[in-house]
């Protein structure tokens, strides 16, 4: 005899980003994903043993929803609630929006939770990216307008100093040269991205890590600790190792260089730290495995007016600096699907990359 195949498939649910219950009408559960394990901190086992209403601060609005959807007076509620935090976790309840529906033919039901913070992220992703689409192309185009006349100023300066005698004047032939190559150097960093090519081998992070750690140690010697939090457990991916070397150094000597004063009393700290994600959404465009590198410091944090301006080009909180190690960064990561981002606050600031995984 051929089995009836049940309308709800509960394994379904673990490719899902979103927390997702299957409850019976008491609030017991019976099922829940791998992001809702995740979040909670707590595994499927022991979240069976309760009841949905010991997850929430303040459950009482979920109850009068769940009930009202049970008795079949609306097919869908939804409503603002707080989750709380893993036992043990000092941060602040979560807040999320929650879906509660019927499902097979009231006998059970789905709550769905959907962190607002989640999509705040995603609406900060794709205007981040937008804006990095938008500035490399002019970037690009600016550069080669550069290019071309710049060669010709410095050729002029050269014909002419051939010509001149006079020592003072050779001084400002000397001058132009001299701020012609500069402009040259710059203009070169800027399209170094789109020149060089894709060389594609096998990478293991951590390799790429170590290899950061020791350039960065050697650099600032005294002062300064780094730490390795590594997940060993990591699959190796196809991408450009220099390209992902320069990316993580450019913000590791970024953070060292803002930790000076804490270098001087001994206590500046980095964090290399590395996890997997799963379920995980870059550029409008989902994954089931992303790596998860993290590159936190205990510094004076980034300077609020240029939170939201850091990856651009020419932006730079740092007297001296280019404004372009965060920019090449970014599109060094964005060349092998990834993405960076930015949280900062006095003492502390922390750079997280995405790249997917195989």
């Amino acid at each position: 005899m051929i089995g009836v195949r049940s309308p709800f498939q509960p394994d379904a649910f673990d490719h899902l980003a979103t927390m997702v219950a299957v409850l019976r009408p008491d609030g017991r559960c019976t099922f829940v994903n791998a992001a809702f394990e995740a979040v909670l901190g707590l595994p499927r086992r022991t979240l069976q043993r309760g009841q949905v209403w010991d997850w929430f601060v303040d459950a009482r609005a979920l109850r009068v929803t769940f009930d009202a959807v049970h008795r079949n007076e609306y097919a869908t509620g939804r409503l603002e609630a707080q989750l709380r935090r893993p036992p043990g976790s000092s941060a602040d309840p979560l807040p999320v929006h929650a879906i509660v529906t019927q499902i097979d033919r009231g006998e059970q039901l789905l709550l769905e939770l959907v962190e607002i913070e989640q999509q705040a992220r995603q609406d900060r992703e794709t205007r981040t990216l937008d804006q990095v689409r938008v500035t490399k192309e002019l970037i690009r185009n600016l550069a080669h307008e550069i290019k071309n006349p710049l060669g010709g100023i410095r050729g002029a300066a050269q014909l002419l100093e051939m010509d001149l005698d006079n020592k003072a004047l050779i001084e400002y032939t000397q001058v132009i040269i001299h701020e012609a190559d500069r402009l040259q150097a710059l203009v070169d960093r800027l399209l170094a991205p789109h020149r060089r090519p894709h060389v594609v081998a096998e990478i293991n992070i951590h390799e790429v890590l170590e290899r950061v750690r020791s350039l960065v140690l050697v650099e600032f010697p005294r002062g300064l600790s780094i730490v390795r939090d590594y997940d060993a457990s990591l699959p190796e991916f196809r991408g450009d190792r220099e390209q992902l070397i320069q990316a993580v150094l450019n913000i590791t000597q970024n953070a060292a260089q803002a930790l000076a004063p804490r270098r001087s009393v001994g206590d500046a700290q980095i964090v290399l730290r590395t996890r997997a994600a799963r379920q995980v959404t870059i550029g409008r465009q989902r994954y089931r495995l992303a790596l998860e590198l993290h590159i936190e410091d205990n510094g004076p944090g980034v300077p609020a007016d240029l939170r939201d301006r850091i990856f651009f080009p020419l932006v730079s909180g740092r007297d001296g600096g280019s404004g372009l190690g965060l920019t090449l960064a970014q599109d060094f990561v964005q060349q092998h699907g990834g993405l960076i981002e930015c949280e900062s606050e006095s003492g502390r600031t922390l750079f997280k990359i995405q790249i997917p995984l195989p």
